[in-house]
């Protein structure tokens, strides 16, 4: 005789009521089945009145892999010791390991994810505007929206406590599938008008530029980057589906992301990944050095030589493949670097760009390698630590989770995160915009803030502000 799916639901609530009262804590019950077609941002743009805790959007580099998550049935905050991403691993593995699993799995992007960013330093306290993600921030979403290669699948997440009755348990599954169906309005154009543009303080950041500079002369440091931000005030409240839209039409071949907590939402549109894992395959990339894109071919084609030619930029980007290429021998069986940078051109900018392909040890999870890599020297400096604590003394500007991991990881050792450049924090009428850029000996202060001008237009753009 057949098992309905109601049936084969009903028991795996109940054995996750029955280990929970055994465990003496909370076990995650999970239900994933395919459905149809549906806009991941239009699903997001739904939830967001039903899910105002949080929300998470991800579509990879080619668009075939989009995520939307929202809520949280099981949050993880990041602690702020230096183990926090080992502890974030260990929560996430715990939880996993006393998971029940229904319909689908096996899936890669499906099932239960867990989805977030950590912040830049750790060691940072965080301030007011970046209160409401501390020093990292996952979560296990209530519900879950995946679109992996044309096909769809919805997840669904209950955190079940000892006691718990298994028939009201399942009624809230019902109703949280019932709620998940229906219309998708379209995600709205938002028209708020720019009521302010400040950049903050633009000659203080210079003479940090020149500080560092100084420094680098003067020590053993190679490398330092420094991030400076740019704010906008509107008259209207943003939204950012909207903005998350017009990523998607304007910085198409990029990473797209958003995550909300509580109302702030950060979000924008990176180039740079730092690990994809795919069952043993593992995937990074070596991203520095930056040219402004030209105005026509012939002269794109220019600067794009120039570029790969040009001392400085090329300084920089040896310092990351470098480093990249120490931090993933420990974890790979094997591991491939071209020796040489190709191009990698986005709407507004291009950058050297080396691809990192490896076999990956089977005991290592994508956490095993965000430790090992976070931060790059793309985003903190060379030697990183020392680059790092000059930042966090010298640097007018808390970082948050700007230059940041931000990405997902499955229950079948799957996961990519990318790097949190590119973007901004939405408060509100509010948005904070970032950019950074690599600091060494030969850097002229005046440069490295033309540099900085032309990282923020991808946002500025999306925001339809000059």
């Amino acid at each position: 005789m057949a098992v309905s799916y109601e049936t084969e639901e009903y028991d795996g609530l109940l054995a996750a009521v029955q280990r929970a009262g055994r465990l003496g804590r909370k076990v995650l019950f999970s239900l994933t089945e395919r459905t149809g077609a549906v806009d991941p941002l239009s699903f997001s743009y739904r939830g967001r009145s039903r899910f105002s805790e949080g929300r998470f959007f991800w579509r990879n580099g080619t668009g075939n892999e989009i995520i939307a998550g929202l809520g949280q049935a099981v949050k993880i905050e990041a602690d702020k010791e230096v183990s926090r991403v080992k502890n974030v691993r260990d929560t996430w593995s715990e939880i996993l390991d006393q998971a029940v699993l229904s319909g689908i799995t096996g899936r890669e992007g499906t099932g239960p994810l867990l989805l977030g960013a950590f912040s830049f330093d750790p060691k940072t306290k965080p301030s007011r505007l970046w209160r409401r993600f501390g020093t990292g921030l996952f979560s296990i979403p209530a519900v879950s929206l995946t679109d992996f290669h044309g096909q769809a699948y919805l997840t669904l997440n209950l955190a079940c406590a000892a006691g718990d009755d298994p028939k009201k348990l399942m009624g809230r599954l019902q109703e949280m599938k019932k709620n998940a169906a229906g219309e998708f309005p379209a995600v709205p154009d938002f028209r708020g008008r720019l009521m302010e543009k400040e950049e903050k303080k633009p000659d203080e950041w210079k003479r940090t530029v020149r500080k560092a500079v100084d420094q680098i002369k003067t020590s053993g440091l190679n490398k330092i980057v420094l991030a400076r931000a740019l704010e906008l005030a509107f008259d209207d409240p943003i939204n950012p589906e909207t903005v998350l839209n017009r990523l998607q039409e304007q910085q198409k071949g990029n990473f797209i992301f958003s995550l909300e907590s509580a109302g702030d939402c950060f979000l924008g549109a990176t180039p740079e990944r730092l690990v994809r894992k795919k069952g043993s395959e593992l995937f990074s990339a070596c991203l520095a050095g930056s040219m402004v894109r030209g105005k026509d071919e012939e002269s794109d084609e220019r600067l794009g030589e120039a570029l790969l030619n040009d001392p400085k930029n090329r300084l920089e980007h040896q310092y990351v493949v470098s480093t990249i290429k120490k931090a993933l021998g420990g974890l790979c069986q094997s591991l491939n670097v071209p020796v040489e940078p190709v191009l990698m051109k986005n709407k507004h900018i291009q950058h050297l760009y080396t691809p990192v392909q490896g076999l990956c040890n089977p005991e290592f999870s994508v956490f095993d390698v965000i430790d090992r890599l976070h931060p790059t020297p793309a985003l903190g400096g060379v030697p990183t630590e020392q680059a790092v604590d000059w930042i966090r003394e010298n640097e007018n500007l808390e970082r948050g989770l700007y230059a940041s991991p931000i990405g997902w990881s499955d229950a079948f050792g799957n996961g990519e995160f990318a790097v949190g450049i590119r973007s901004a924090l939405i408060r509100g009428k509010q948005a904070t915009l970032f950019a950074g850029c690599g600091v060494i000996e030969g850097s002229i202060a005046e440069k490295e803030y033309e540099e900085t001008a032309v990282k923020f237009r991808p946002m500025l753009s999306a925001f339809e502000v000059k």
